[in-house]
């Protein structure tokens, strides 16, 4: 058994179906802490839509204070029709996270991409493609289009694809690193045939290379990176891109594993680090019990498995593949004939399982 661990949790469930998949996710913390002897302390602060309503700002300073004082984030998801609809509003609950990740610093989302075996059916491509896929996606979060100067009136709009040279090398760092922790293949994803700023990341990129020599480097355009992981995605290893390309090429990527429900992610940085499901706040089906919680479960476990806890990861994912395999499973990815078990039934049988592991 590891030694006690003290962890101050910020949780953020934000809006829609965040609340309930968290209620899961915090549910498999406390059976992990309990089972390990960790100490995990949780403090909830408001973010989103629900936090424009209370206090009229997304991402409000004492929500920034709650993150900056814990040692992680735990993050729902954000967004509501209301400002969906109404290209006019102002502020909208996504500017909280625009806001959220500026000010944490967290430059590196790291998002894994795995297929499930008692899933593979469920994915719209076919089985001999996707199995065995196994790669990661690092997008840079904090720059680009996303952040760069806009303008926009009646006639004309534009937004700017800024980057600096420490942006870039920073996050190239983050994924040289990583592909040598991994299988030694990394992927750098850019339009450098078209864009001045994807130009400037393939220099970099080929200056910094001959600091990972056992990391074999290679290139692709966005349109066939597109493609290619949909075509060819045991090809990969790590891939690294640019704000935008990389939110199109991540949730591209759910497609691989069957469903937005499975897919966790880690936003990392210079403060602290932030853990969350890839899928959105889906309000329709807010309070109506049919979210898939498996997201969140997974976002715990990186958590956990970023401060080294890695036996306590490794005890969530065994739980959540048991669950799959016993068909234990939200509406979205249920067997035909399969029993109907919703967000909080899927939740109790994963804690049930920890606690009897």
């Amino acid at each position: 058994m590891n030694s006690t661990r003290k962890l101050n949790i910020a949780v953020l469930a934000g809006d829609g179906i965040g609340p309930e998949v968290m209620q899961q996710g915090v549910a498999v913390l406390n059976a992990v802490a309990e089972r390990f002897g960790h100490q995990f302390n949780y403090k909830e602060a408001i973010c989103g839509a629900h936090a424009i309503d209370a206090v009229g700002d997304p991402f409000p300073e004492d929500t920034f204070n709650t993150c900056m004082e814990a040692d992680a984030v735990l993050f729902g998801a954000v967004g509501d029709p209301r400002f969906d609809n109404d290209p006019t509003a102002k502020v909208r609950p996504e500017h909280g996270l625009l806001a959220m990740r500026k000010k944490l610093g967290l430059y590196a989302n790291v998002r894994p991409v795995q297929t499930f075996d008692s899933l593979l059916h469920n994915s719209p491509l076919k089985e001999e493609l996707i199995k065995g896929a196994d790669f990661v996606v690092i997008r840079e979060l904090t720059g680009g289009m996303y952040f760069g100067e806009k303008y926009q009136d009646n006639d004309k709009a534009y937004d700017t694809n800024y980057y600096t040279r420490p942006e870039v090398e920073r996050i190239l760092k983050v994924a040289f690193t990583l592909a040598e922790k991994r299988n030694h293949h990394l992927t750098v994803v850019d339009k450098a045939n078209v864009l001045a700023s994807s130009r400037l990341w393939r220099q970099i990129a080929q200056e910094m290379e001959s600091q990972y020599p056992d990391v074999h480097t290679d290139y692709m355009y966005i349109d066939n990176a597109s493609m290619r992981v949909l075509t060819e995605p045991k090809f990969f290893d790590v891939v690294v891109t640019e704000n935008t390309f990389g939110d199109i090429l991540t949730d591209e990527t759910s497609c691989i594993t069957g469903s937005m429900g499975l897919q966790p992610s880690a936003s990392l940085g210079e403060h602290t680090p932030l853990f969350e499901p890839v899928h959105g706040s889906w309000p329709q089906a807010a309070g109506k019990n049919l979210a898939n919680p498996i997201a969140q479960i997974l976002s715990a476990a990186m958590l956990l498995e970023h401060f080294g806890l890695k036996e306590e990861g490794k005890v969530i994912r065994d739980a959540v593949n048991k669950s799959l395999d016993a068909n234990v499973r939200t509406p979205e990815i249920q067997v035909d004939g399969g029993a109907a078990y919703g967000t909080k039934e899927v939740g109790t049988w994963i804690v049930d399982y920890i606690k009897r592991a």
